[in-house]
C-alpha cells in the first residue's frame, strides 16, 4: 500500500487571505482556548483507519434547551448519514453529533441505515439524550460498510473523555486527507454582550459548489432561537461553502451544523444589531474555513477567485462554474500560465448560443488587468500578466455583455489541479 503524497499547501491563518477580512468585532483566540460554554467533545482512534489516527469523535450539548440547524448534501445518492439525520433527527434542538472518518457508509442500502441506526443509538445512550437528539456524520471511502463495532468502541472511549478543551481531539477524529486543521475559536462582540463561536471544519476533496464536500460543526454559547439559526446557517452556507471548488465532485456526505447552548446569556432577537453582527462573525468564518479547504484541495499549490457580473443570475452562475471547474483553466493556475484563452473558452462551454449568433460580449480581467474586451483581445502588459499569475491567490474577473449590462454578480473560489491531486485520488483506497 502506497501512502498518498503530501499536499504542497501549508497550513493557511483563518483570516489569512484578502478575500476573507476579519470583522473588526471579532477576535480569534488561541486554538487551546476550549469549546464555547454548555460544549464538551472528544476525539478518539477506533481502529476504522488503518493509520491508526483518530476517526471517531463526539460533541455534546449540556444545555437543557439547545437550538441547532443543519445543512446537506444535495448529492441524488446521499450517505446513510446524512438521510437518517435529516429524516428522523430533531434538527433545531440537536444535543450531540457522533461524527467518524474512514468509512462514508455511502452506497451502502439498508444495511447502511440500519448500522446509522445502531451507532445513534448508541451515542445518544453515551451522551444521556434521545436518539433523535443525535446527529451522524461519516466521511470517507464510498461503498464501504460501517464497521459498527469499531464505531460502538469509539463512543465508548469518547464518552469517558469528553471535555470542554476537547475540540482538538474532535477535530482530529473528523479529518482524511487533509494536509492541516480547519478550526476557529474566536469571540465576537455584540451590542447586548460577548458571546463565542468555534468551529470544526474538514474537507479537502470531490469539493464542488452547490454545497461542497465537507463536515463543518459550530458552536455558540450565544441563546438563538430557532428561526434566527436556520437563517444565520442558510445565508452564510450559500455565501461560503456553497461558493467553492476543488474538482467539481459533489460528494454523498456533505453536512453543516450549527449549534447554540445559550451559555453565556447573551439573547441574539430576530432582527437586530445583535443578529446582524453575529450574521456578520459567521458568514466571515465560514467563508473563512470554505478557502481553507480550496487552500487544502489535494495536492494544491495555488487558488483562485472567479468573480461574474452579468444580465442574468443563470448565466453568471454557469460561467462561474464552469471557469471554476475547467481542468485546463486550473491547470494554466497550477502552472502560473496566463493563457486567458481557456477562460474564454470554458465561458463558452457554459453558454451555448443557437446557429450564426453574435459571439458573446464579454470582458476579462486577471488581478485587475483588463486582457479581453466585448470578446476581443486588448493590448495589455504582458509582462505585468505574467508576474500577477505567479501569486499563490489569483483573481479572474469577467462580465457577461460588456461591463453595461452588468445586473447579476456571482463568485467560486477554486484551487489549481496539479500532478499531486491526481496521484493522492489514483491511490485514494490503495
Amino acid at each position: 500500500m502506497s501512502a498518498p503524497p503530501t499536499p504542497r499547501t501549508p497550513a493557511r491563518a483563518l483570516f489569512g487571505s484578502r478575500w476573507t477580512p476579519r470583522p473588526e468585532h471579532v477576535s480569534e483566540l488561541g486554538l487551546d482556548a476550549g469549546l464555547p460554554g454548555g460544549f464538551r467533545a472528544a476525539g478518539v482512534a477506533s481502529g476504522i483507519k488503518p493509520s491508526g489516527k483518530a476517526d471517531v469523535g463526539l460533541l455534546v450539548c449540556d444545555s437543557p434547551s439547545p437550538v441547532s440547524a443543519a445543512r446537506f448534501t444535495s448529492s441524488g445518492t446521499a450517505a446513510a448519514p446524512v438521510l437518517l439525520s435529516r429524516e428522523r433527527c430533531r434538527l433545531q434542538a440537536l444535543r450531540a453529533v457522533l461524527a467518524n472518518s474512514g468509512c462514508a457508509n455511502a452506497a451502502t442500502g439498508r444495511r447502511g441505515l440500519e448500522d446509522a441506526a445502531k451507532t445513534q443509538g448508541a451515542a445518544a445512550l453515551a451522551a444521556g439524550v434521545q436518539p433523535a437528539e443525535v446527529a451522524l456524520a461519516s466521511t470517507g471511502a464510498i461503498s464501504h460498510e460501517l464497521p459498527v463495532d469499531a464505531v460502538l468502541k469509539g463512543i465508548l472511549a469518547a464518552s469517558s473523555q469528553l471535555r470542554g478543551e476537547g475540540d482538538a481531539d474532535f477535530q482530529r477524529a473528523i479529518q482524511t486527507t487533509d494536509a492541516f486543521e480547519k478550526r476557529a475559536c474566536l469571540q465576537v462582540r455584540l451590542p447586548s454582550g460577548t458571546v463565542r463561536l468555534n468551529a470544526q471544519c474538514k474537507g479537502a476533496g470531490m469539493i464542488s459548489p452547490g454545497f461542497a464536500t465537507m463536515l463543518c460543526f459550530v458552536q455558540t454559547d450565544a441563546a438563538l432561537q430557532a428561526d434566527t439559526a436556520e437563517l444565520l446557517l442558510g445565508v452564510c452556507v450559500k455565501r461560503s461553502f456553497d461558493r467553492c471548488s476543488v474538482d467539481g465532485q459533489l460528494s454523498t456526505n456533505d453536512t453543516a451544523i450549527l449549534m447554540s447552548s445559550g451559555a453565556s446569556g447573551v439573547a441574539i432577537a430576530p432582527e437586530s444589531e445583535d443578529e446582524l453582527r453575529l450574521g456578520e462573525a459567521l458568514d466571515a468564518l465560514l467563508r473563512a474555513l470554505a478557502i481553507m479547504m480550496v487552500a487544502d484541495g489535494e495536492g494544491a499549490g495555488r487558488i483562485a477567485r472567479v468573480l461574474v457580473r452579468g444580465g442574468e443570475g443563470e448565466a453568471v452562475e454557469a460561467v462561474a462554474r464552469a471557469v471554476a471547474n475547467s481542468p485546463l483553466v486550473k491547470t494554466a493556475l497550477h502552472g502560473g500560465d496566463p493563457n486567458w484563452g481557456r477562460i474564454v473558452q470554458a465561458v463558452g462551454a457554459a453558454i451555448r448560443s443557437p446557429p450564426a449568433p453574435a459571439p458573446v460580449a464579454l470582458d476579462v480581467a486577471i488581478e485587475g488587468i483588463p486582457v479581453c474586451s466585448s470578446g476581443a483581445a486588448i493590448d495589455y502588459d504582458a509582462d505585468a500578466l505574467a508576474r500577477a499569475v505567479q501569486a499563490q491567490e489569483v483573481e479572474y474577473e469577467i462580465a457577461l455583455g460588456g461591463r453595461d449590462s452588468i445586473q447579476a454578480e456571482t463568485e467560486v473560489f477554486f484551487s489549481d489541479l496539479s500532478y499531486d491531486y491526481v496521484k493522492v485520488n489514483a491511490e485514494y483506497t490503495t
